[in-house]
């Protein structure tokens, strides 16, 4: 069945079919990504049943698709220099390769904050700056998510314990990304146990491990 869905863009309404991931505005013509308004393909158990597995794959896999671009997009368009775009980009990619090795973690917490970290860390101050809270309010995700997505980016600074696997994943996805972490990259009078010390996850911590054996390599 058609479901509306918010344009980002312009507001309208977008009319996207139940068992597809985007439609395309009919007023601006932007393509508008179903990013947090659920299908009955989201939360019926007999979706799978319903679509088949092929239909059902290809609609989770494009609407994941969907969702990292539009956030990546919203990302690159705040940042003010390709250094820090760049940066959102690294971090998404290295909290992509966590995540696939982490089944406990919400990939759609840790895919906005990846991308929206960057963005967190800008000069707040200047009002035509927007922070990750608009960001997500403007791609319409819910207050809760906002919440959960914002409390993770302003904790990643902190020393402390256990903050659950979402937090693990995005802090090990930034450590990996830290334009920072070259030195420790390259040095070889940085002991690795050191350095997988501030690792949270194992996944992080192996992928740390193979960029000190490449970086140490080439620098001979």
């Amino acid at each position: 069945k058609i479901e509306f869905v918010r344009c980002p863009h312009c507001g309208d309404d977008v009319e996207v079919w139940s068992d597809e991931a985007q439609g395309k505005c009919a007023k601006c013509g932007e393509a508008v990504c179903r990013t947090t308004k659920q299908s009955c393909v989201d939360w019926c158990k007999y979706a799978k049943e319903c679509l088949g597995d092929q239909a059902y794959k290809k609609y989770q896999i494009l609407k994941a698709r969907l969702r990292k671009e539009s956030l990546l997009k919203a990302a690159e368009e705040h940042l003010p220099d390709e250094r820090l775009r760049a940066y959102a980009r690294s971090m998404l990619a290295f909290a992509e390769k966590i995540l696939s090795r982490e089944p406990a973690a919400d990939p759609n917490v840790v895919i906005a904050a990846a991308a929206l970290f960057a963005v967190s860390r800008l000069d707040l101050g200047k009002a035509e700056t927007p922070s990750a809270v608009d960001l997500l309010h403007e791609l319409g995700y819910p207050e809760g998510f906002v919440k959960e997505v914002v409390g993770i980016l302003g904790r990643l600074d902190e020393p402390g314990g256990d903050e659950g696997v979402n937090f693990r994943v995005v802090r090990d996805a930034n450590l990996l990304a830290s334009g920072a972490a070259d030195a420790w990259r390259a040095d070889p009078a940085v002991p690795v146990e050191v350095v997988l010390a501030h690792f949270c996850t194992d996944t992080g911590r192996d992928l740390a491990k193979q960029e000190m054996a490449a970086a140490r390599a080439k620098a001979g």
